[in-house]
């Protein structure tokens, strides 16, 4: 194991990188703008009663409206299916939803068809961390598809899980 004598940004992001993770598109509704997208890596189960998740979005995001106190939103937890979904929500672009099929979930919110799994949910806190915002939602309503494995992000690459073990 290599050790860092200075902890450095790089060197954390890197050590961080170890912990793989599934990949998610969290999508809300804008206040002034509509419909946004985005791509993450950081949702976490928080509590199963009352039902809690959790993820966070750099502090200056202008998507931080979407998701305040309050506002509805939800996780859509790729799979390995939809890589191509994982890059476009990470790109910036005004137009996120143009091109794609979607569905609508509770409260007009947009969800994406063919993930592996789903969560309603309604924004309860937002914390200040560091350089992000964490929230905290409670989740309304979950969907579970078994036919396809999630999508994975480890050391900075994105792969399939296959029959319980990283492809």
């Amino acid at each position: 194991m290599s050790v860092h004598q200075t902890l450095t940004p790089h060197a954390l992001r890197e050590a961080l990188g170890c912990f793989a993770t599934g990949v998610a598109v969290v999508t809300g509704l804008h206040p002034e703008h509509g419909a946004v997208g985005l791509t993450i890596s950081s949702f976490n189960s928080v509590s199963l009663s009352p039902p809690l998740v959790l993820w966070s979005l750099a502090a200056h995001s202008p998507s931080r409206a979407a998701f305040a106190p309050g506002r509805p939103f939800a996780v859509n937890v790729l799979s390995a299916r939809q890589e191509d979904l994982c890059r476009h929500f990470a790109r910036p672009s005004a137009a996120k939803f143009a091109s794609l099929p979607i569905e609508t979930g509770l409260d007009d919110v947009p969800l994406l068809p063919g993930t592996v799994a789903r969560f309603e949910c309604v924004t309860e806190r937002a914390i200040e961390a560091g350089d992000h915002q964490l929230y905290i939602g409670r989740v309304r309503h979950a969907g579970v598809n078994t036919s396809a494995p999630p999508l994975i992000f480890h050391r900075s690459r994105l792969s399939a899980l296959v029959e319980g073990r990283a492809a």
